[in-house]
């Protein structure tokens, strides 16, 4: 049996998709159609049933993707290993939300950059949660970072670590709340108080109020900058309230330069996790990568 058709199914299987698979294997869909007709008819059996949007494994093609699959990774561990000393072929490239990437996976990753024959090159991509994973599935990435958990078999996830969202203002905001104020009104002490968020949406802000007051929140004006680290300046200028990750806020609230208004027993938390196309941690530089967020991520949490 031909390889190159066997790599084309489980192409075609974990991406449920002709067309997303032409795109993995830098084919046209045409070409991926027809190795597949070519396939089934080798084996005179069906192994995906065709709808309006992609397709579905019969169980032949279950059951193939299962045998084959395991052997066809093994095989590109082997030719990707057999390329270990030439540092110019391993290229990692990751993606994921700017904040996060930037001021923890990057720092992270940057000791495996270095001239002792185990390094690669990196090349790092910003991003919403949709926009990485869709490039991830489409192959423009080899790592993804992202708050949603992919679905379906053509990418692998592992939940990387939790981010506290912390509610802080500049000091003088504070005080004019009023010391204690929140704990005994609630959030009706903070309607007056202009906010700060990245999105019109108020993703931060809604989500905090819905997790700890159980309420929506009632804002008076609102700046919004896309980046989570303008948000934190221009809270620290006393533009308004802001709900931020504690990684990102820590400093701040060390320094003084903005206090937490709340402090709830059970705090927001939002997971991370680290995506990979199925069957690319069989490249080396693709899993030592991963392994060492993995546990970078333990001094995170």
């Amino acid at each position: 049996m031909d390889l190159a058709l066997l790599r084309t199914f489980v192409t075609v299987h974990r991406a449920g998709s002709f067309t997303r698979a032409a795109a993995l294997l830098g084919l046209s869909q045409p070409a991926v159609t027809s190795q597949i007709r070519t396939l089934e008819r080798q084996l005179g059996r069906p192994l995906f049933l065709r709808q309006a949007r992609g397709v579905t494994p019969t169980t032949i093609g279950d059951e193939l993707a299962h045998k084959a699959a395991p052997h066809l990774d093994a095989l590109v561990e082997i030719a990707e290993s057999g390329l270990e000393e030439d540092s110019s072929l391993r290229t990692l490239h990751l993606a994921g939300p700017p904040e996060f990437t930037a001021e923890r996976a990057l720092p992270a990753l940057t000791e495996l950059t270095g001239e002792d024959g185990q390094g690669f090159a990196l090349r790092a991509s910003f991003g919403t949660a949709d926009e990485v994973l869709e490039g991830l599935a489409a192959g423009h990435h080899d790592l993804a970072i992202s708050t949603v958990r992919p679905r379906g078999a053509l990418l692998t996830a592992t939940a990387l670590c939790d981010e506290e969202h912390v509610l802080v203002a500049a000091p003088h905001r504070a005080e004019q709340i009023g010391a204690g104020s929140l704990r005994r009104t609630g959030p009706a002490a903070l309607e007056r108080v202009p906010v700060v968020e990245v999105h019109e949406s108020l993703p931060f802000v809604a989500r905090y109020w819905a997790s700890v007051f159980g309420s929506r929140p009632v804002c008076p004006g609102t700046v919004i900058v896309p980046d989570l680290r303008a948000v934190l300046a221009c809270a620290t200028a006393g533009a308004g309230l802001a709900v931020l990750p504690r990684y990102l806020v820590a400093g701040a609230l060390e320094r003084g330069e903005v206090v937490a208004l709340h402090e709830p027993a059970v705090p927001p938390l939002r997971t991370y996790f680290l995506a990979v196309r199925t069957g690319t941690l069989a490249m080396p530089h693709i899993a030592r990568a991963h392994e060492w967020l993995e546990r970078a991520a333990a001094d995170w949490c």
